[in-house]
């Protein structure tokens, strides 16, 4: 059996015309299934893995307990999500509904000056206020590309961009592609429970159907992709909230907001203001994505609907206020909070956990998607290994987790401290002595897993945040300070505040 490396190296290979022995089930009402991979929650994870294990001929059974198409945030995607689109072979679909983006905008808070580069990359300008683009082209990818250049999991040249798009729609289509590639997909089915046997091992799962039907499953494996209900995560008790970041998010769609000029049209926007930060999101037919992600004292001082209360706060942004003139809600507004967590564990006899269902971290960087896609890759190649060879079941986990790992910590250590002074400061006059702003981009576009030049750049980049904070000690310790005390406050669901608040 071949090790993981090579593993993923197969995987990057699969195309459309595969051909696979096993027959796939057709969808059936029957009250018992069996299969080789059961994969509860239809979202990119989850059909990012059914693809891959249905290519590779095992039996597939995707469980989605809503209808697509269906509401979802998260609907910008990093460069690093284009290679595994190519790989499942949707690629060109996704850029037929999606908007080009070639980086990022960070406006400078009022005030600053943010300081032209010398190497002919120019600063953009929005509004009147200088605004920091990160363009993805200037990532750090190696000059010559040979077979041991790169792995499937590290940026290249050739993915200078990603795509914004609305999640109800990729979704769908990632959902039909894989009913396409002999995976028995179902929507509209709710896990309700899973039996585990004597050796720990889900021996059999129960679903019900939108009409109250049951269904009984009978998986040799089973993964996790259901998102934040974080199934098994849930009822083994692995979830645990991270109390270094509590936050609280509120969003809608509009439309008719001004759009950034000329190729940076696309590009999504993150603007930080004094409670947190906001995000605009361009999508097709002059849509506009906008959500504000708050510290909780700053909701926990408010009352109202959550419509009024974003509507406030993006009103107390003059930049992006002026952007809205006549703008039109086309949604309702959602708000959830202390979403920010991790399970204590990945992975177990004959089960995992991918994506959203695993961890959940803070959106700014627009990681979540990416995330799950790329554990979803790593996942399946995984199961398809254990199923072929139990007895390396075990290493093939801890493997993964830890290489899995690796990658989420990178993100949280920056969108932990992206609304610090010190961090402001890097970010409003980023310089590239030793190619460290390049590391930098590469990490907002995802390469964060194999990629060494880019870690070890990024590691400097650590040295030269601490060196500042001491240069900023009494404007650093204020704002740790007020981080810390937000640590107590909390909210839950689609609620803006606790009963006992």
């Amino acid at each position: 059996m071949m090790p993981v490396s090579d593993c993923n190296k197969k995987s990057m290979a699969a195309n459309i015309g595969v051909e696979h022995t096993a027959t796939q089930r057709p969808a059936s009402t029957q009250p018992h299934v069996a299969c080789d991979v059961l994969v509860i929650g239809g979202g990119p994870a989850g059909c990012t893995a059914a693809i891959d294990l249905a290519r590779r001929g095992w039996q597939v059974l995707l469980l989605e307990k809503e209808r697509h198409p269906r509401f979802h945030i998260g609907e910008s995607l990093l460069p690093m999500n284009l290679p595994i689109l190519d790989r499942l072979g949707v690629l060109e679909r996704v850029e037929a509904i999606g908007v080009r983006k070639i980086g990022a905008d960070f406006p400078s808070p009022a005030g600053t000056t943010v300081t032209d580069r010398k190497d002919g990359h120019q600063n953009g300008r929005t509004n009147g206020q200088d605004t920091q683009v990160f363009r993805f082209d200037r990532a750090l990818t190696p000059r010559a590309l040979t077979p041991h250049a790169l792995t499937p999991h590290a940026l290249t040249p050739v993915f200078t961009h990603a795509f914004q798009v609305r999640r109800d729609q990729f979704d769908q289509l990632l959902f039909e592609t894989a009913r396409e590639a002999g995976a028995d997909v179902r929507d509209g089915v709710t896990v309700t429970a899973v039996e585990f046997g004597a050796d720990g091992r889900p021996e059999r799962a129960q679903a019900r159907l939108a009409q109250g039907e049951a269904l009984e499953i009978r998986p040799r494996y089973l993964i996790d992709a259901s998102g934040r209900d974080t199934f098994l995560g849930n009822r083994l008790k692995l979830k645990r909230k991270n109390p270094r970041h509590q936050s609280a998010a509120l969003f809608s769609h509009f439309r008719g907001v001004a759009r950034r000029s000329g190729e940076d049209a696309g590009n999504i926007t993150i603007e930080r203001f004094a409670h947190g930060w906001v995000w605009l999101i361009p999508l097709r037919d002059d849509v506009m994505s906008i959500g504000a992600v708050c510290s909780p004292d700053y909701l926990k001082q408010r009352r109202g609907d959550s419509e009024g209360l974003l509507l406030q706060t993006l009103e107390g942004i003059p930049t992006v206020w002026s952007r809205m003139p006549g703008a039109e809600r086309i949604a309702p507004v959602h708000a959830t909070g202390n979403y920010s967590y991790a399970c204590g564990r990945m992975a177990g006899p004959g089960w995992t956990m991918v994506g959203d269902a695993y961890a959940f971290i803070d959106p700014i960087f627009s990681s979540g998607v990416y995330l799950g896609m790329h554990g979803a890759e790593r996942a399946a190649c995984m199961v398809d290994a254990a199923l072929r060879e139990p007895a390396r079941e075990a290493a093939l986990q801890r493997a993964m987790a830890r290489s899995f790992d690796r990658g989420l910590r990178t993100f949280s250590w920056f969108i932990y401290r992206f609304t610090t002074p010190v961090m402001r400061r890097l970010f409003a006059n980023p310089h590239n002595e030793l190619q460290i702003e390049q590391a930098v981009i590469s990490m907002l576009a995802g390469d964060v897993f194999d990629n060494p030049a880019v870690l070890r750049r990024l590691r400097l980049f650590r040295l030269i945040y601490a060196f500042n904070t001491v240069a900023m000690a009494p404007q650093a310790l204020r704002d740790w300070w007020r981080r810390r005390r937000t640590r107590r406050v909390g909210f839950s669901g689609e609620t803006l505040q606790t009963e006992d608040a």
